[in-house]
């Protein structure tokens, strides 16, 4: 009997020190796993904030390169750049398309699949009515280049109109021709990054 005893007790301590190796194995398994999770979210902390960083230094260069001013206004970022029209013109001049260039490679490199939209904007020269319209040939002029050099897809990109509007005339009553008024004679570009910025937190989380 106590032969028989001994051997229980045997089977009893082997059975506990193999479950107890397959617990320490399980934990170190758990372990190892959680180590991957904090180094994959450590590393995609210092992606983004490289990529910040970078936007930062971009935005920075394209200010200072074509005289953009940039506004941050509830998940939006509006850039007035210096792209200006001839007067009664919606032909989209020359000396603007680099401006435009550049805008596009910032859109597609730091906010892919964001919403671009080009106001146009007029001098109060002539009616309301008809300046609604000419502002939105040159946001229909200038969403038809960024569609085509910029790559842009008719979803990604849309135009508005808000002709002579007052409360956002450049040079208040200011109007053509010649150089009169060409400040007021241009488009305002926006993206909407709200949506895009919503994306990449959760998939950092």
């Amino acid at each position: 009997m106590l032969g028989l005893a001994g051997c229980a007790a045997k089977v009893k301590q082997e059975d506990f020190n193999d479950e107890m190796a397959r617990l320490r194995e399980e934990m170190q398994s758990d372990d190892r796993q959680l180590a991957g999770r904090l180094d994959s979210t450590n590393q995609a902390v210092t992606d983004q904030t490289g990529r910040l960083e970078a936007l930062e230094q971009e935005l920075q260069a394209f200010r200072s390169e074509y005289t953009v001013s940039i506004e941050k206004v509830r998940g939006l970022l509006k850039f007035n750049v210096p792209v200006h029209f001839e007067f009664a013109s919606s032909a989209l001049r020359e000396v603007d398309r680099p401006v435009l260039d550049r805008f596009a490679s910032v859109v597609k490199e730091y906010y892919p699949g964001a919403i671009v939209t080009v106001e146009g904007f007029t001098d109060p020269a002539g009616s309301a009515a008809y300046n609604l319209r000419l502002g939105q040939r040159r946001a229909n002029a200038v969403r038809e280049y960024l569609g085509t050099a910029g790559g842009f897809s008719a979803e990604e990109i849309k135009a508005v109109s808000y002709g002579e509007a007052r409360n956002r005339q450049a040079a208040p009553g200011a109007k053509g021709p010649g150089e009169l008024g060409v400040e007021n004679r241009r488009v305002v570009l926006v993206i909407d990054h709200a949506a895009v910025a919503a994306d990449q937190g959760t998939a950092m989380r």
